[in-house]
């Protein structure tokens, strides 16, 4: 299911919430491009979610993107309340995962597969999902803007 344009607001509150719920583990990741960087705001979500870290990667490729020539750093965390807060706190759209002001590409796995692939600074993201339920609850989020 495509995400047809950027989930915000109250949708994209919702949207994360679902995410938890279903996923066990989200990632953020940190590229390493000449020019980027992550500000202090960005830098004080990486703190807060300190305690939801499982690992942090050095990776040429993700969920939602490949690199050829370089790595970045890519942060996995559990899906645990304490984490669903600051990812709802920190932002108020799913495309605003972006240098400076956050790390990059918000995206979640369940069982090890990709659930919510987000490439934020490319402006799409879509979800992998057959579940007819996680589908009905998807449909049913105000705002939501996808294609099947």
């Amino acid at each position: 299911m495509f995400i047809i344009c950027d989930t915000k607001n109250d949708a994209y509150k919702k949207l994360i919430d679902l995410a938890f719920d279903v996923c066990d583990e989200f990632i953020l990741v940190i590229r390493k491009d000449p020019g980027l960087y992550l500000d202090d705001c960005g830098m004080l979500v990486l703190e807060k979610l300190k305690d939801s870290l499982k690992e942090m990667k050095e990776e040429s490729e993700w969920v939602s993107n490949k690199l050829f020539d370089q790595t970045a750093s890519v942060y996995y965390y559990s899906t645990d309340n304490k984490a669903r807060e600051i990812i709802k706190e920190a932002s108020n759209s799913l495309h605003s995962w972006i240098h400076p002001n956050l790390p990059e590409d918000l995206s979640f796995i369940k069982n090890g597969s990709p659930w919510l692939i987000n490439n934020s600074h490319e402006h799409e993201s879509y979800i992998k999902t057959n579940d007819k339920e996680e589908i009905s609850k998807l449909l049913n989020i105000n705002g939501l803007d996808i294609r099947l």
